[in-house]
């Protein structure tokens, strides 16, 4: 697919899309809990689908009733499935690493693999860990595919938490379910520590029992008995997809957004401060966020723990009088692509200079000139250069510009029904 993005003036009212973070851990979730879950605003990009899919090959049954979702499942336990299992987490991060310990909680050999920039994505950590755990594990020299079987003997274990928060993530979920007592989970240098707070909250709705000290030491105890029961979820609005949305407003025009909760535990709720920093035109109402075009200043935002940030923060300081700065570009590196290096390359060819130094991004702006990029197949690429596209001398065009599939498949048609020149080859 190919995009093509015009100078446009957007304006108007938009409900922000679900949450995959927040959608796939209610999946992890239901497939947990004995018994039947709801799901309201469920998501449908492919991540959400990826999640969906994995838990039905494990046993849960989907049923769409309406505007939401019923899940009903046996649980998911120390218990032999009926033959080996494969699992398939096409190119979703989240669910490859909240996934492998959930299926190492059974006793069966699962095969799990994956699909584009997920068969280069480094999986060590469970070479390292699963042995600890009791979980026979293979992998291809820490990539996919895996194959891992337990079930798995939840014990106090010590971690790395610098790579991705989402390893935690599964673990404590795999933990929460195996736990008959109390274990730790102690974690060093732990990233993108708002996601744990997610992941968290998602298991305490659903009858976990985690403590969390400082994100340094996590302890779990057995969780609550809520065999049989229904629960509901509902899946919150997306902090990441409606960044792109609020920095296209910033640098375009005016939105007013709706659905997103400004007490969210998403790390990309984090957009709120630097577009402050920018100086952007900001007004918070009752359940909506307004943002308007208006002149923008360079800033400086640590992004560590919003790595995700870092292609719309691109655009917005492609806008910005004078250098803007963000650090954490470390983060980077096993994203869909390597994030810094392709904003660089993708930026540089609209004009605007990227400069890596250290663990900083330094964007000066600039005007951004017709060019015709790629989006690496990157979903954040796509939209960061489809937004940037939006005040461009000229227009942007780009090519595999259907990666937006993976977070937010209705991107192109949201900015449309906003008023931006969007045409779609």
């Amino acid at each position: 697919m190919i995009a093509k993005i015009s100078l446009s003036k957007i304006n108007g009212t938009h409900v922000a899309p679900a949450s995959k973070s927040s959608m796939q851990r209610a999946c992890a979730a239901a497939l947990l809990h004995n018994g039947t879950t709801i799901i309201h605003n469920a998501g449908i990009s492919n991540d959400d689908k990826a999640a969906q899919n994995i838990i039905q090959q494990l046993g849960a049954i989907i049923t769409t009733k309406g505007k939401y979702l019923e899940i009903t499942s046996n649980g998911f336990g120390k218990k032999s499935l009926s033959e080996n299992k494969l699992i398939n987490c096409g190119e979703s991060g989240l669910s490859i690493r909240m996934f492998s310990p959930i299926a190492a909680l059974s006793s069966s050999t699962i095969h799990i693999e994956g699909s584009g920039s997920l068969l280069t994505r480094p999986m060590n950590f469970f070479d390292e860990i699963f042995p600890q755990l009791g979980i026979q594990i293979k992998s291809v020299d820490g990539k996919l595919p895996l194959q891992v079987k337990g079930p798995m003997q939840a014990k106090d274990i010590t971690i790395d938490g610098s790579l991705s928060s989402q390893f935690l993530t599964g673990l404590l979920f795999a933990f929460g379910e195996a736990a008959t007592e109390q274990v730790i989970i102690t974690v060093n240098n732990l990233k993108s520590k708002p996601y744990i707070d997610l992941t968290i909250n998602v298991m305490n709705h659903f009858g976990y029992k985690i403590e969390n000290q400082n994100h340094e030491t996590f302890s779990i105890l057995p969780k609550d008995n809520l065999e049989n029961k229904t629960i509901e979820y509902t899946v919150e609005g997306d902090w990441s997809s409606a960044s792109f949305l609020l920095v296209a407003a910033a640098i375009a025009g005016n939105i007013s957004l709706s659905g997103l909760d400004m007490n969210s535990t998403q790390a990309d709720k984090a957009i709120m401060e630097a577009l402050n920093l920018s100086g952007a035109s900001i007004k918070i109402g009752e359940n909506k966020i307004e943002v308007s075009k208006s002149t923008l200043s360079a800033f400086e935002f640590d992004a560590t723990d919003c790595p995700d940030l870092f292609p719309p923060l691109a655009a917005l300081a492609s806008y910005c009088n004078g250098t803007s700065i963000i650090k954490g570009t470390h983060r980077l590196a096993a994203k869909e692509s390597d994030r810094a290096k392709t904003l660089q390359d993708v930026f540089g060819k609209m004009g605007i200079e990227i400069n890596l130094e250290d663990d900083e991004m330094k964007i000066i702006g600039g005007t951004i000139l017709e060019a015709e990029v790629s989006s690496h197949h990157d979903h954040r690429i796509a939209m960061a250069s489809a937004v940037a596209g939006l005040g461009a001398v000229g227009s942007i065009t780009i090519n595999e510009a259907e990666a937006i599939n993976k977070s937010y498949p209705k991107f192109y048609e949201d900015l449309k029904k906003l008023g931006a020149e969007v045409e779609i080859d």
